[in-house]
């Protein structure tokens, strides 16, 4: 329009693009919950993700349905309600709400302008590999997209197990544990599979499609010597631990792990251990896992969380890092342009 001055809007700071990171890179699915926690017909099940509260349940048919944890009356928790089969009741005022928000009775006032209202947000879920995934978009992005899951947790000729625990640390920290191959030759010397290997190394990057790979240049199928971040509308980091004849059939061990924020200072972890292994060799695996090998991998898993313990966000001030943290340094320079990117778009929209 003549005599109209368009303002660009101004580019996010680097606290803004920190900030948007607090709880979590937005337009990413998560696994929230093992789907065992949520039982069919059972009580509802609150949660806290990316800061967001929801409310977990199942419908009288086993399906599985999210919502915001927010009864649309008085705005307390729907997760203190009751599982009516196919909607929730709020224990407060016995409101019901169906599984797309909308408010489907008010006893305390029939036919009131609340009723028929889409009042509470449904967030787009599905399960797979045993847990159950959540879109969480920004506002340019509330419709999820199609998720292709890693072939590790697709099925087929991989085998897994899904190992949860909730984490006293910001869910970065932990990325940057993941993708921090030389710890393992130290933290995890005690291990039955990680005390070999050189305690000095040098790393190589390399891109691949959806991400890239931090690797030990001279050292492969010894200890932890890789990692692999792979963003494909979920962040993931992939790795491969070698394992020995006794740990059965099925070649190097490996686990899939996705850090799924509660909130800027504690994370729900989810550690995927796969295997390539069909028939009867799959049996022996999961025999073995259960039996024999689950254990020791929590012991590893312990020796991290105990370290990760109480770290929270404003650490890096005091790192002084060196050549082997090439790749979380990467990490952060990939997370941080994720997020600008999207404040650059939600700006230009006029929604930020």
């Amino acid at each position: 329009m003549s005599g109209t001055t368009l303002t660009k809007p101004a580019a996010p700071t680097d606290q803004e693009v920190q900030a948007c990171l607090r709880d979590g890179l937005r337009n990413r699915w998560y696994p929230v919950l093992p789907s065992r926690f949520v039982e069919a017909a059972g009580r509802p099940v609150g949660i806290t993700r990316l800061g967001e509260a929801l409310v977990l349940w199942r419908d009288s048919q086993g399906t599985i349905h999210v919502m915001t944890d927010r009864c649309p009356h008085r705005a307390v928790k729907l997760s203190r309600g009751m599982n009516e089969g196919d909607r929730l009741r709020c224990n407060y005022h016995g409101v019901e709400v169906g599984p797309d928000g909308t408010v489907l009775a008010v006893p305390g006032q029939p036919g009131c302008p609340l009723e028929g209202k889409k009042a509470v947000k449904a967030w787009p879920a599905f399960e797979l590999a045993d847990a159950v995934w959540v879109w969480f978009g920004d506002a340019l992005n509330e419709a999820a997209p199609e998720f292709t899951p890693p072939e590790q947790l697709a099925g087929g000729e991989w085998s897994s197990f899904c190992c949860y625990a909730d984490w006293n640390a910001s869910w970065r920290y932990i990325y940057d544990n993941l993708m921090d191959p030389m710890h393992g030759t130290f933290l995890h010397a005690n291990s039955h599979t990680m005390f070999q290997g050189d305690t000095t190394a040098s790393f190589v990057t390399r891109d691949t499609e959806k991400g890239f790979v931090f690797e030990k240049a001279n050292q492969r199928d010894v200890n932890f010597d890789w990692s692999e971040l792979f963003d494909d509308n979920a962040l993931m980091v992939r790795l491969e631990i070698p394992y020995p004849k006794t740990g059965g059939p099925g070649g190097n061990f490996g686990i899939v792990s996705i850090i799924t924020p509660i909130d800027a200072e504690n994370s729900a972890c989810f550690f995927w251990r796969v295997r390539r292994v069909e028939g009867w060799q799959r049996h022996v695996w999961r025999f073995l896992y259960r039996t024999k090998l689950e254990p020791r991998h929590w012991v590893v898993l312990e020796q991290d969380r105990v370290m990760m313990n109480g770290c929270g966000l404003g650490l890096e001030k005091h790192e002084m890092l060196y050549s082997h943290d090439a790749g979380l340094i990467r990490l952060r320079r990939y997370l941080a342009n994720q997020a600008r990117a999207q404040l650059v778009a939600l700006r230009a929209a006029g929604r930020a």
